[in-house]
């Protein structure tokens, strides 16, 4: 396939998206099974962390949001710890939550979701699927209206069923979205698609086109044909994206055209949220009018990447790189300063905790995988910062570096524990933990906390031991003195 894809990488930050539907609160109880209750027959799960992730409409926003886009999120929340801690959540990612409508009279929708050995055990739904009263409605509609009249590139409605997707919403959007000439894709719920009428897209999955069409539908390319067709025969809409699991996407368009993407192969340990990834990335390609092929595709390789994590996970740019794989060329091994800026706003959206740490690592050994690995396990991401040429040569002398900054941070950017690598140019990273601002700033050797540059930036520092008997200097040293004794 003909790709330009970090084209279409960059372009990510300009779109502005809108998403509109039933937000909710993902709650995942992480822990081990080591035995049975005496009370009863069952497990004991011992809870060893708890981790809160936006759900729903809100876990589109989140994918949109690391992949860099600029996200507007209307929904409803409940006047309840669960709406505070969503909202906060939501902030800290780096979400616009001016959309969302506290009411006092529905819950946070809040799905709790028991983990042991990656596996979920359990899942506990909190909910009050009320339709949306007429006052939030009008709120939202109200909030809508503003945000499309700055400029909108593409709308989603996100429909779990919960009650805030009702008929008067979903035509209130579209009829908004069409005003502004702003295309609208549908995650659709229930039999009743009369509602999305005046759409772009709908995606359904097999079992949801089933339910309309009235009969269980194989998971064939004729028979999805088949029903889709039937179905565009009485809904208004432009087109449907089957979504097929291991058999990938179907569009079927309503003027009878057709594409088809493959799924790509990928080992599946959740597929919780791998729906709402494909819907965001559909919905950045219908922004960017991506060809419906190349759309397609991007919605299978970003869903196939997300089966492979646990529980909702929110992709970034760089996670879409990988899933890219080979179709992306040869990439840079250093950020630029712009990419840097970027990336940290993509890593916040997704609600990622940034670990810094920095040096020369001229000659990577044991010590430095050891010590990597350990900082990149404090957090999500490990931002290296590596030092210039210039500032190596006045850190060890005018006979190092040996080898590059790019080969360096090529070097760095293979490791598995290395999230991404940027270039400084002074002696100490000051500057650049100014601009970085991390969780997490690592260090590694004999430094006292007090000592280290620019650590007033950082959310907490951690001083990690290096490996004994293992240092670049020492290597140089022995790599020439066997040299010598060669010659």
């Amino acid at each position: 396939m003909q790709t330009d894809w970090r084209d279409f990488l960059g372009q990510l930050p300009q779109l502005r998206i809108a998403v509109v539907g039933d937000v909710m609160l993902d709650r995942y109880l992480f822990g081990d099974v080591t035995r049975i209750s005496p009370e009863a027959p069952v497990p004991v799960h011992a809870v060893r962390q708890r981790d809160d992730r936006p759900g729903g409409a809100a876990n589109v926003a989140a994918n949109l949001c690391g992949a860099g886009c600029r996200v507007f999120l209307f929904g409803r929340l409940g006047n309840d710890a669960e709406g505070r801690d969503l909202e906060r959540l939501l902030q800290r990612i780096g979400q616009d939550t001016r959309g969302l409508v506290t009411t006092e009279t529905v819950p946070t929708t809040t799905k709790m979701r028991i983990i042991g050995a990656r596996q979920q055990m359990v899942r506990i739904d909190f909910e009050r699927a009320e339709t949306i009263a007429a006052e939030v409605l009008r709120e939202l509609l109200e909030r809508l209206r503003a945000c499309l009249s700055e400029g909108i590139d593409a709308l989603v409605l996100s429909d779990y069923g919960k009650g805030v997707c009702s008929p008067e919403l979903c035509h209130g959007v579209i009829a908004l979205a069409e005003t502004y000439g702003v295309p609208v894709l549908v995650d659709p719920k229930g039999t009743d698609w009369q509602k999305y009428a005046g759409a772009a897209v709908l995606t359904p999955n097999v079992k949801e086109l089933s339910e309309v069409a009235g009969y269980a539908v194989a998971n064939t390319d004729a028979a999805i044909t088949a029903a889709g067709r039937e179905v565009l025969a009485h809904v208004a809409v432009g087109a449907l994206a089957v979504t097929r699991s291991e058999r990938g996407i179907t569009l079927l368009r309503a003027d009878g055209g057709s594409a088809h993407a493959p799924a790509t192969a990928r080992e599946v340990f959740d597929v919780s949220g791998a729906g709402d990834t494909a819907v965001a990335m559909l919905a950045t390609g219908l922004a960017a009018r991506l060809p419906e092929q190349r759309m397609l595709h991007l919605a299978n390789r970003a869903a196939g990447y997300v089966v492979g994590k646990v529980g909702t996970y929110a992709v970034t740019k760089r996670d879409l790189l990988e899933a890219l794989g080979d179709e992306v060329p040869e990439e840079r091994y250093l950020l630029t300063s712009a990419e840097l800026t970027e990336q940290l706003a993509a890593w916040r959206a997704a609600g990622k905790r940034i670990v810094f740490t920095n040096g020369c690592f001229d000659i990577l050994h044991r010590g430095h995988i050891s010590y990597l690995q350990q900082a990149a396990a404090l957090g999500d991401v490990l931002l290296v910062g590596l030092n210039s040429d210039a500032s190596v040569r006045r850190l060890k002398g005018p006979e190092r570096p040996l080898r590059t900054a790019e080969d360096r941070a090529c070097m760095l950017a293979a490791l598995r524990a290395v999230t991404a690598v940027v270039e400084f140019t002074e002696d100490t990273p000051a500057e650049l933990l100014a601009q970085v601002r991390p969780d997490v700033l690592v260090k590694g050797g004999d430094y006292r906390v007090e000592e280290l540059a620019g650590r007033e930036y950082a959310g907490e520092t951690v001083i990690l031991p290096y490996v004994e008997g293992y240092s670049t200097t020492g290597l140089v040293e022995t790599i020439r003195g066997k040299g010598e004794t060669i010659g």
